[in-house]
């Protein structure tokens, strides 16, 4: 196998790896329904973004060397955007969904009982718009690399 190759190679793993991770989060915060879950949806939660966060590294990095190897991709609109849409909901994945997740983190840890406290709900909901616009510019950009529209 080549080096382009293999670097493409990687950056497929790294997709799946990140990818699928960041289609798992939301699913594991949405189902708790006692506070000891919700501590457990949280730890979890926080070891599964391991993988998206390394999945994510791993995909721009790879993406740029698969550019710097085929400078020809810095001229195609697919690529350009491709990167784009990444670094913008990098706003969402690294700045506002973690403060999200740690005030969640913070409400149950200072909750006593088993019932969820309404004010981690409420965060929890706060989520779902982020979540959404994360799941969206991934479908974007799986479309993007798949099929190199324009």
């Amino acid at each position: 196998m080549s080096l382009y190759g293999s670097i493409v190679f990687i950056h497929i793993i790294a997709a799946v790896a990140g990818l699928g991770a960041s289609f798992a989060m939301p699913v594991i915060m949405k189902n708790p329904s006692t506070a000891s879950q919700a501590k457990f949806a949280l730890d979890l939660n926080h070891k599964v973004e391991l993988f998206a966060k390394v999945g994510s590294i791993a995909l721009l990095l790879t993406g740029l060397i698969l550019g710097i190897l085929n400078t020809n991709l810095f001229t195609t609109g697919w690529y350009i955007t491709s990167i784009i849409i990444y670094l913008a909901v990098q706003v969402v994945v690294a700045g506002i969904m973690p403060k999200k997740v740690k005030k969640m983190t913070e409400i149950i840890e200072a909750h006593k009982g088993e019932d969820i406290p309404e004010s981690y709900q409420k965060v929890n909901k706060e989520l779902a718009p982020y979540n959404s616009i994360l799941h969206t510019a991934i479908v974007i950009l799986v479309i993007l690399m798949s099929f190199k529209p324009f």
